[in-house]
């Protein structure tokens, strides 16, 4: 099929409602999945629930080896996939759902980069190796945790995070954390009283950061050293997690631990 033809067919694709049977994808949760993936996860979740869209939330051990990318999480809306929150807001734009029509060029470029900020900060330091690769037999299991561990040093040397110590990345995830707050202020959400991309994605990250446990509490304590990026995730997981607890599988919607 030409590249035009792909094009005309996920124009089409797109153009269709939002089915009842869409599902997202994600790496095992209890056994396998790394902070990163889950805050990510989480963020799609989220951002799905904000746009009232249902999911069903599938976990498989070969989730990132299903996905079209290699990264995870996926959704699988009618005859297409796609993986990663910016190109699922993408995908559900040209359905007809979206968080930040109401926004202007200034918010919207603002919105970018605070989304960046959080993808360099916060997503570079919640790594978590020992997790990865637990639900495969040995030799496989060392073979893709150091393919993993070998795509981590990647990124962080792209970035420049390769040569820090783990009191540096504190110090950096403690400043975005600083930036987040001071912009956030004393509104329900960072662009006042409607929720946008970056709410979701803010939230998938502090949100799994506060309720995972972790070898240490220095990220955690970073983040709730800010009363207002606390309340912040409690008012999220009250507005759009409120029946996750209590078994709404007919939401199909997957968050974990409870802030309360």
């Amino acid at each position: 099929m030409s590249l035009a033809a792909e094009a005309f067919v996920s124009q089409i694709a797109a153009a269709e409602p939002w089915p009842e049977n869409a599902t997202l994808y994600q790496p095992l949760r209890e056994d396998q999945i790394l902070l990163s993936d889950c805050a990510s996860s989480l963020a799609v979740q989220a951002y799905l629930r904000m746009c009232n869209l249902p999911v069903h939330v599938s976990c498989r051990s070969n989730a990132e080896y299903m996905s079209p990318s290699g990264k995870v999480p996926f959704v699988h809306v009618g005859n297409q996939v796609v993986s990663e929150l910016g190109p699922i807001v993408q995908f559900t734009k040209a359905k007809g759902h979206s968080l930040s029509d109401g926004l202007d060029d200034v918010q919207r470029a603002e919105m970018k980069a605070y989304m960046e900020l959080v993808n360099n900060m916060l997503l570079t330091a919640e790594i978590s190796r020992p997790r990865y690769s637990s639900p495969y037999s040995w030799p496989l299991n060392q073979i893709l945790a150091y393919q993993k561990q070998w795509e981590v040093r990647r990124k962080m040397n792209a970035i420049g995070w390769a040569g820090k110590s783990l009191e540096q990345v504190y110090e950096d995830v403690s400043q975005c954390c600083q930036a987040l707050s001071q912009r956030l202020g004393t509104q329900p959400y960072f662009f006042n009283k409607q929720p946008t991309e970056l709410d979701a994605l803010v939230f998938g990250h502090l949100f799994t950061i506060l309720t995972t446990r972790l070898t240490s509490d220095e990220l955690g304590e970073k983040i709730k050293s800010y009363s207002n990026l606390l309340a912040f995730c409690r008012r999220i997981e009250q507005s759009y997690f409120e029946d996750s607890q209590a078994g709404s599988s007919s939401r199909g919607y997957s968050k974990g631990p409870s802030l309360f």
